[in-house]
């Protein structure tokens, strides 16, 4: 997410709060954020809330998303993300696209497997 410039803003218990800015390298030929940008921006923050009870041990792979466009993203956006119910080994989430007049722009909603992180090695 480096790679776009997807800011995080916050993270408290299972919501998640990341911004992303209108720059010349996301935007489609109408000069709007292009839709496969704000997808994995949307991706990214629930996967986020989907392991947000362990994030230095549980990983999440993407299993389904959904995604619906409202309206043209013309200008930097929020992207909020809620989990919505987390099991054993799925998490279910929900996230919004909106403007800085808090217009919903994108909505998505996606199922994560958990997977446990591997160790980090140690070095000397």
């Amino acid at each position: 997410m480096n790679h776009i410039g997807l800011e995080s803003i916050g993270l408290d218990g299972d919501r998640c709060h990341t911004r992303l800015k209108l720059q010349g390298a996301l935007v489609n030929s109408r000069g709007d954020i292009h839709g496969g940008a704000l997808m994995g921006a949307l991706d990214f923050t629930l996967s986020v809330v989907a392991r947000a009870h362990d994030p230095l041990n549980v990983g999440a792979a993407t299993i389904d998303m959904s995604t619906h466009f409202y309206e043209p993203a013309a200008s930097d956006v929020d992207v909020f993300a809620v989990c919505t119910r987390r099991g054993k080994r799925i998490a279910f989430c929900e996230g919004e696209v909106k403007d800085a007049q808090g217009n919903v722009l994108a909505v998505a909603r996606a199922v994560f497997k958990l997977v446990p992180r591997a160790p980090r090695a140690v070095s000397a």
